[in-house]
């Protein structure tokens, strides 16, 4: 299937942020009202899903906008803490120069991303940001509106149980990352289309596919 469109997610796909978020997570739930996540905790909700995470965590539906608003202001004041994964700049200029268009889905507000991705901002054509939690499938079928592409040649790639389901029911392929919030494991029960163990393979995987066209 030749891709000539590809959506990423930023926190855990392009932007190291997961160690910012351990940091801040329990601050977050004495402010919200939720419960607090015990080191213990960490590596059974990296195998759930988003839904699963916000029942374990007791965390109201009516609270997410306030608690999406409130993370985005601290990832601001937190900009110099979170890095790019290594690779990226690299791995999305391969991209671009071999013709396929970018764009960038996330949670986080638009001056967040384009302050974590420096110079590589530039290379995204598409940006629809502050998505919720629940409405990136949303989003992904209005960026390929924009872009005019067919959907068919289009993938999303991102780290966590929400993109894979995203992406499907946006009619879209999807690509899972090994090295952000979800566990490896159940990202592969879900069989994405592509999964990804290295930042170099998605270069090498798109690019490949768009050059056989």
């Amino acid at each position: 299937m030749p891709y000539s469109f590809a959506i990423f997610d930023l926190d855990g796909t392009l932007a190291d942020s997961f160690p910012w978020f351990l940091r801040v997570i329990n601050d977050v739930a004495d402010r919200f009202g939720f419960r607090r996540v015990a080191d213990e905790d960490i590596e059974g909700l990296r195998h759930a899903s988003s839904r699963e995470i916000l029942t374990r965590l007791e965390v109201p539906l009516w609270k997410l906008p306030a608690i999406a608003r409130h993370a985005r202001r601290l990832k601001a004041e937190a900009a110099a803490e979170i890095s790019l994964f290594a690779g990226v700049e690299t791995m999305l200029r391969t991209l671009a120069e071999n013709g396929v268009q970018l764009a960038l889905v996330t949670s986080d507000s638009e001056a967040n991303a384009r302050e974590k991705l420096g110079e590589a901002a530039a290379l995204f054509s598409h940006y629809d940001c502050s998505a919720s939690l629940f409405g990136k499938a949303a989003k992904f079928r209005r960026v390929v509106r924009r872009a005019g592409v067919d959907p068919g040649r289009v993938i999303a790639i991102g780290d966590e149980v929400r993109d894979i389901e995203a992406a499907r029911a946006a009619g879209i392929a999807c690509g899972a990352v090994s090295w952000g919030y979800a566990a490896p494991a159940a990202l592969r029960a879900l069989a994405p289309d592509h999964m990804f163990a290295q930042m170099e393979e998605i270069a090498e995987v798109v690019c490949r596919i768009q050059q056989s066209v």
